[in-house]
């Protein structure tokens, strides 16, 4: 039954996905703003990657959902494509009637429809996941309480935005379903509440996901491990403005990129596929990152450098420019090797001193000609680098055969 459900859902996500390429293939001033400048802009590249993220989150849903069905991550993995589709498929419908019929009842209805069917997108991704990831429980029952402001929060918002009245958001329509006088102004006060419990229910289980990350260790600790490297992408892609990218559309599909590994991860941490590797690719990251920053800005100095020294022989000559990238060529295994002795060091202390104890030992062994000294010191070093549950050592014994 939760298998038939999890992919009902998924293929409710891929009927979306579709139904959004489909209707930017068929109305195509509705995916553009070709003809009205209030249409938001997107076209049929914008949504064709909107239908492949969509796809792909409903597929990661599904799969996790129907592994895993008694764990609601994979079920909050399901519910943010299906509320997302439909914000992405009623507001191109909107345009579509909009444009055909101004102010029709089907533009109307669309328009409301799109104006708080994502809400519980919003809070699925913002307070239930990271409260619930990866265990489905809070860390500790005291942490329930978050769980019920957010799904309180999440029903006021949604009713304020349904029934507030006013104009709708992005849209030029007022609100088909606000209400009028005191029922209209508690409805604006509902919504506002909603906002606000949204805002403090999300800090909450961002404090939650920090907690149970301090208090975790093993399998749980991978698992937070990955989730976290994938969310370290959206850092620079929420706090630095679109424009900033060269265009706001272009951080839009960074965003949505952003969104789609971070769902990839918890899929890899869920289903537990290859979980140890994290701590390679945070290493790697690491290493590989600060060493194309420090090269980046090595190549730019020398280039600036030479520039000024070898002008008055070279003019405008590309002798500065081999040059910096020569020395930049030759920077790059000591660099690499150094800035990993670092990463190691700070942050994979227990790797470094293996490595370290391994050379020393390396070094002692040359020398050491006592048997039983090097079997002692042979089984402490290996106690000490691999931490093994049990350790013994077999020696042949002299004039054994092969």
């Amino acid at each position: 039954m939760s298998r038939a459900v999890a992919w009902s859902a998924c293929g409710v996500v891929l009927a979306l996905a579709a139904g959004r390429l489909g209707l930017a293939i068929a109305d195509p001033q509705s995916a553009a703003p070709t003809t009205d400048p209030r249409v938001p802009a997107g076209g049929l590249g914008g949504a064709a990657f909107e239908a492949v993220v969509l796809a792909a989150l409903g597929v990661v849903g599904a799969i996790i959902a129907s592994r895993r069905p008694r764990n609601p991550v994979g079920w909050i993995i399901c519910l943010i494509p299906v509320s997302f589709g439909l914000l992405l498929v009623s507001r191109r419908l909107f345009w579509s009637f909009e444009l055909d019929d101004p102010g029709s009842a089907a533009a109307e209805a669309m328009a409301w429809l799109s104006a708080w069917v994502w809400v519980p997108a919003m809070f699925a991704a913002l307070v239930f996941f990271p409260l619930l990831f990866p265990t489905g429980v809070p860390p500790t029952p005291r942490w329930r309480v978050v769980a019920r402001i957010g799904a309180a929060g999440a029903v006021a918002m949604m009713v304020g935005l349904a029934f507030s009245p006013g104009r709708l958001e992005d849209v030029p329509l007022s609100n088909p379903l606000g209400l009028d006088g005191p029922a209209g102004s508690a409805a604006s006060v509902v919504g506002g509440l909603g906002f606000m419990l949204m805002v403090a229910s999300t800090l909450a289980a961002i404090a939650s996901a920090v907690v149970r990350f301090r208090r975790s260790e093993g399998v749980e600790r991978q698992q937070l491990k990955w989730v976290t490297a994938a969310a370290a992408l959206l850092i620079p892609l929420l706090v630095v403005p679109g424009d900033v990218y060269g265009s706001t559309d272009f951080g839009y599909a960074a965003l949505m990129f952003g969104f789609l590994v971070i769902a990839v991860a918890v899929a890899v941490a869920m289903l537990r596929h290859r979980l140890y590797d994290i701590d390679v690719v945070i290493n790697r990251t690491l290493v590989y990152g600060v060493l194309t920053a420090l090269l980046a800005s090595t190549y730019l100095g020398l280039v600036l450098v030479f520039q000024l020294v070898l002008s008055p022989l070279t003019e405008e000559s590309d002798l500065a420019i081999a040059a910096s990238t020569l020395a930049v060529a030759a920077l790059f295994r000591p660099a690499r090797r150094r800035i990993q002795e670092l990463v190691d060091r700070r942050f994979y202390r227990r790797r470094y001193d293996a490595q370290r104890t391994l050379a020393s030992f390396s070094g002692r062994l040359r020398d050491e000609v006592a048997l039983d000294s090097l079997s002692a010191e042979l089984r402490g070093v290996v106690a000490d680098t691999m931490q093994p549950a049990h350790l013994s050592l077999w020696l042949r014994a002299p004039g054994a055969g092969p």
